[in-house]
């Protein structure tokens, strides 16, 4: 098997806000909250705020990186639920749980079912996650 369940690993990442922009701009999202300090500031947020496609994208990167070391990895699906702001300036925990292996024959390799979180600097959970990776030999 290529992971257990209760498995769980994690990364902290420092954003500032010269990176969520230069994120956002790379990802075409040009949604002001990401990029204009004023803009922001008038928001229920008070500040910038990350794109959601910079935190789903670390937080899947995480667990590509983890798989991958243990053989070819592909994600097969991904849910994600938005709670809280993330902050362009702040600490957050990227975490994954695996919740369940099953040996997958017909694909050559293990189906890892995982739940996920983005933990934002004051500990609480901004963003959950659901997932599925295949990780085989060789895919």
């Amino acid at each position: 098997m290529k992971a257990q369940p209760h498995e769980r690993f994690s990364e902290k990442m420092r954003l500032t806000p010269e990176g969520v922009s230069a994120f956002a701009r790379a990802a075409g999202d040009t949604n002001p909250l990401h990029h204009d300090p004023a803009v922001a500031a008038r928001t229920r947020y008070g500040r910038l705020i990350a794109s959601g496609t910079q935190t789903i994208a670390h937080l899947m990167a995480l667990g590509a990186r983890h798989f991958s070391e243990r053989g070819d990895m592909v994600g097969l699906d991904f849910s994600f639920r938005f709670k809280k702001p993330i902050y362009a300036d702040e600490t957050i925990e990227m975490e994954w749980l695996v919740i369940r292996v099953e040996n997958a024959p017909h694909l050559k390799g293990d189906v890892i079912e995982m739940r996920g979180r983005i933990r934002n600097q004051a500990g609480e959970t901004a963003l959950g996650a659901k997932g599925r990776v295949l990780v085989a030999d060789k895919l």
